[in-house]
């Protein structure tokens, strides 16, 4: 079936922040999984879903910076953390189990972590950093805790507008023949609207539902591996390293398009679309290589092949 997107109409816009959107929602009694949820956007992501009420499962690579992050929410009990790695997959392995024999269900996942234009490091069996990180610990992750999500349940996949660098990169994924840093993360960012495309595919059917979104450009902790005159000279920051962009959003305010992915009752059933500003994107803000449903089932099946997990094979 063909993904349509057209805007909803939600009465949210780039300025939004993520408490606007959860305004009206009561999330008591449901439980949130935010990958990378105690720092930049995650952490605003974690803080609006515990103000809606929701309990929040934080896994960490880093989990003393986390647990200093979240230090008030993890002592009022609505916040839970634990080690994990997403691109070591013994480390997803681990993580999963404790949860899969802690958490009674899981209603909403946002897929949020990753690192930016990093420089060529390797993962697993000589994977590219990016793409492991990216995607394939969140493949693994979803895949293997989805006993766990029900009918009704949300998986948010969290993309860039970087996804419209390129396509996947088939003939040499892991980029062993010349790195390119940006041509990896756009590869690994389009790789993540695929796979919220795949999931929907086979999750749809159970009520459960997968979509994408882009956050906007937002200065954070993301930019990790950017010198300052780097940033100066793509014209994100001045010398002191104040943003100088407009367009760039707060964490708060890029923290709303996921939520609201996540959260919207208007969206309900709408999966798998990719989102902006909160709201469904217009047709031309996505590229085609990253909706296409015959991407989508191949990158599924290398993934399957590379992580040795699929939650719904035969």
């Amino acid at each position: 079936m063909a993904i349509v997107q057209r805007p909803l109409g939600s009465g949210f816009g780039p300025r939004s922040t993520a408490s606007e959107v959860l305004d009206g929602i009561d999330l008591t009694g449901r439980t949130a999984l935010v990958t990378g949820g105690y720092s930049g956007l995650g952490l605003e992501i974690t803080r609006a879903l515990v103000g809606a009420g929701a309990r929040v499962l934080v896994p960490a690579r880093r989990p003393d910076v986390a647990a200093q992050a979240l230090a008030t929410q993890l002592a009022a009990g609505s916040v839970s953390m634990r080690p994990l790695d997403l691109a070591d997959l013994a480390s997803v392995a681990s993580y999963a189990d404790a949860v899969l024999t802690s958490a009674p269900s899981i209603d909403l996942v946002i897929a949020n972590a990753g690192i930016m234009a990093a420089p060529e490091t390797r993962a697993g069996a000589g994977w590219e950093s990016q793409f492991a990180t990216n995607h394939l610990g969140h493949f693994a992750l979803v895949n293997r805790l989805w006993p766990l999500l029900g009918d009704g349940a949300r998986v948010v996949s969290v993309s860039s507008g970087a996804h419209g660098i390129g396509g996947m990169n088939w003939e040499d994924v892991h980029f062993t023949k010349g790195y390119d840093r940006w041509r990896a993360y756009g590869q690994s960012k389009t790789a993540n609207v695929l796979f919220a495309v795949g999931l929907d595919r086979r999750s749809a059917p159970s009520g459960v539902r997968a979509y994408s979104c882009h956050p906007g450009s937002i200065l954070t902790p993301l930019q990790r591996h950017f010198k300052r005159d780097e940033m100066v000279q793509m014209g994100w920051t001045d010398a002191q390293g104040r943003g100088t962009d407009p367009t760039f959003k707060t964490p708060e305010q890029g923290a709303a398009t996921a939520v609201w992915a996540a959260t919207s009752p208007l969206i309900e059933g709408a999966g798998p679309v990719y989102c902006v500003d909160a709201d469904v994107a217009h047709a031309e803000q996505v590229k085609p290589w990253a909706t296409d449903p015959a991407e989508a089932e191949r990158l599924w099946a290398y993934s399957a092949e590379l992580t040795g997990v699929d939650a719904f094979s035969a």
